[in-house]
């Protein structure tokens, strides 16, 4: 295994390339002076691919890509793809807000391949806070002496050779990742797995005899969906089961959206922590529930099969929790068997299914690449990274070497952590952080509704 050296001191190093590191790849590089890298073990930009399925769309309006809530007339912008790629008057007369899914992953892709100072393939494998500087003894600027600098040692995914490069900030963007429960983990992966892998085990899907959904949200929603219009063709048994209260619409109405804003952002930085961790659960439907529009298509299917009296073999089934699930032996063909409880009646019953799709959200776990970084960051007694309100983590040392966070900081900043109306102003603070200026300004009232009375 070959390593090589980057003689280079970067302002900003970021790791993961997703929405927002790549909209601070792009914002970064089209109007800064700040010299930026970012990492991606990818070979590509991919956006939840198991999960881009024909005729989804986007939960949020067009205008919330990587760049136009900061800066409209970046080249980067959504309008400007649809131009680039001759689709203008196409979109114009697709006369929606909301665009398809996989548009919204092939612009991403665009954009990745245009700037840079974006590097796929090459995954981020441990980062150091360094204060020798004679290891970049090379470097002509000026340096702190009572700072540090970070080491980011990568590797490349192909070659497996390792390279290290030298950065003065860093901003950690790497997302989440599918989480099973432990009651369904530790299964044949080909029989279960999570929704984030649906398209890959498609062809699967459609070979079995039944199949259960397990979940509630937007994912479930729509590979529940999909399944429910090949069910005439393939025949399985279909069940969809959500310890949720219902299957309810995620709220939607003008005024709730505003709960995605730097207002209500700023609003809820400000609250105890304690109060923080109540409010949140208690606002799952604000972005955790069903497009109205998916639940529309859902039961319009459903009514679509019931003509002539016809009862396909579907059943949707909520407040309905998985206990635990265990493999069993049906004649030489293996299936699962979910013990389940019904925690409003106080049932419990027991199910049989040869696949199950897990729809049960995502995590944010600590990368392991942070793990030198463990002492030098400060954590709450939760675990959790406690985060400034400029989305700098707070640290152990006093120096001027910066973490910044991209959707890592839910518990602290609220709801509009992971939503993509919000990258761009979250880039605009980290931007203007580096920078040192305002190179792109923040309004400070943005809707019409007041969160607190001061």
């Amino acid at each position: 295994m070959s390593t090589s050296v980057n003689n280079s001191m970067y302002d900003v190093i970021g790791v993961g390339i997703g929405p927002f590191n790549l909209g601070l790849a792009a914002l970064t590089e089209e109007s800064t002076e700040v010299k930026s890298l970012f990492f991606e073990q990818k070979p590509h930009f991919e956006w939840h691919g198991g999960l881009l399925i024909e005729e989804t769309t986007l939960q949020v309006p067009f205008f919330a890509d990587i760049v136009t809530m900061a800066n409209p007339k970046s080249r980067f912008s959504f309008l400007n793809y649809l131009h680039e790629h001759e689709r203008l008057y196409k979109f114009y007369f697709l006369e929606r807000f909301h665009i398809p899914r996989r548009e919204y992953n092939h612009y991403c892709k665009w954009v990745s391949e245009e700037v840079t100072n974006c590097c796929f393939g090459k995954k981020v494998t441990t980062i150091q806070w360094q204060t020798d500087f004679s290891e970049v003894s090379w470097f002509e600027g000026e340096l702190d002496s009572r700072n540090g600098y970070f080491k980011v040692e990568t590797e490349d995914m192909e070659t497996g050779e390792v390279h290290y490069y030298y950065s003065r900030h860093l901003a950690i963007g790497i997302g989440s990742t599918p989480s099973i429960p432990d009651s369904m983990s530790g299964h044949a992966r080909e029989n279960l797995f999570h929704s984030a892998e649906f398209l890959q085990n498609r062809e699967r899907l459609r070979q079995a005899e039944s199949i259960t959904v397990v979940g509630s949200g937007q994912s479930a929603a729509e590979v529940f969906l999909e399944l429910l219009k090949e069910q005439h063709l393939n025949h399985y048994q279909l069940d969809w089961f959500t310890r949720s209260k219902g299957f309810f619409p995620m709220e939607y109405s003008k005024l709730g959206l505003e709960h995605f804003s730097p207002d209500y952002t700023d609003y809820f930085y400000r609250l105890p922590q304690e109060k923080k961790d109540e409010q949140l659960p208690k606002q799952d439907l604000l972005y955790k529930g069903i497009s109205a529009a998916t639940i529309a298509d859902i039961y319009d299917a459903l009514y679509e099969y019931s003509v002539g009296g016809k009862t396909p073999p579907v059943r949707l089934l909520a407040k309905t929790e998985v206990a635990d699930v265990k493999e069993i032996d049906k004649g030489g063909n293996t299936k699962y068997q979910l013990r389940c409880s019904q925690w409003e009646q106080g049932q419990t019953f027991t199910h049989e299914s040869e696949v199950v799709v897990a729809a049960t959200g995502y995590q944010h776990s600590i990368p392991k690449f942070l793990t030198d970084l463990h002492s030098l960051i400060r954590w709450d007694e939760k675990g959790r990274y406690i985060v400034e309100e400029n989305y700098q983590l707070t640290l152990n040392e006093d120096i001027a070497n910066k973490i910044f966070i991209q959707n890592g900081e839910m518990h602290t900043h609220g709801v509009g952590a992971p939503d993509l109306g919000l990258g761009a102003y979250r880039n605009s603070i980290i931007i203007n952080q580096l920078a040192n200026r305002d190179v792109y300004p923040v309004s400070k009232r943005n809707v019409f509704q007041q969160f607190g009375v001061s």
